[in-house]
């Protein structure tokens, strides 16, 4: 399993995709978080991350989508699949440690952007008015809403051989996740359900995790969406080497 682990890692930091994936995400996100007028901290007057925290989960939509669509897909194109199921592994092993492998990329992703936190922490006026607890229950938010996507393009790699098509199914079933839901919640012939159609939304549990306050509820929700599509990944992946 802990070979898999390796090579995964290995192979996505071997890619000049990776350097490529990594330089846009942080480009992106600084120029949003202090360049462009509309979403620049600078213009805001205090200190607050909320903007960040806004607009990461979007920019995640397509970026982890890519991270993982060659995780399963490459694998049953070239054959390899069958050829590491004859060692002494489980499928189950094998989508844990490619999903273990992806979660770590996207979490070492995310790492350099301590320092937006670290910035705002020294620009507070005072030195240090700024609401950790709302920034670290946030960043523990975007790490579980990281996992689910990564689960979820895991599942969207074993579902077609060709990388581009796991990429578009990706984006899809993140974007139907995170935002498709809570916009059918909010549709007038729906009222009676909209409570618990928003609430089953990622982005309800999301901004839950970011108020700061920890509520198991929204953890263990966020980990059987993770569990229910690694399980989805494993069964899939059983079909294909039969």
């Amino acid at each position: 399993m802990f070979s898999v682990f390796r090579k995964e890692i290995s192979s996505f930091f071997s890619s000049p995709v990776a350097y490529i994936i990594m330089a846009v995400f942080l480009t992106a996100i600084g120029l949003m978080l202090w360049v462009f007028p509309d979403t620049s901290l600078l213009d805001y007057g205090y200190a607050d991350m909320g903007v960040f925290f806004n607009l990461t989960p979007y920019v995640m939509l397509f970026l982890i989508p890519a991270v993982t669509m060659r995780s399963i897909a490459e694998e049953v194109r070239t054959g390899t699949i069958e050829w590491l199921l004859t060692k002494p592994l489980t499928r189950r092993q094998l989508v844990l440690a490619k999903f273990a492998a992806n979660w770590l990329l996207v979490a070492l992703l995310l790492l350099p952007t301590l320092l937006y936190y670290y910035s705002i922490h020294e620009l507070g006026n005072p030195r240090g008015n700024v609401d950790s607890a709302s920034v670290f229950g946030s960043y523990i938010g975007l790490l579980l809403l990281s996992g689910v996507f990564v689960a979820v393009g895991l599942f969207a790699s074993s579902l077609n051989d060709n990388q581009v098509v796991a990429f578009v199914l990706g984006v899809f079933l993140c974007f139907l996740l995170y935002i498709g839901i809570s916009s059918v919640a909010g549709l007038e012939p729906l009222e009676a359900v909209s409570y618990p159609l928003s609430w089953i939304a990622l982005d309800e549990q999301y901004r839950s995790l970011g108020r700061g306050l920890i509520d198991s509820r929204n953890v263990i929700y966020l980990l059987s969406l993770i569990a229910l599509f690694l399980y989805l990944t494993e069964w899939r992946t059983s079909t294909l080497t039969r």
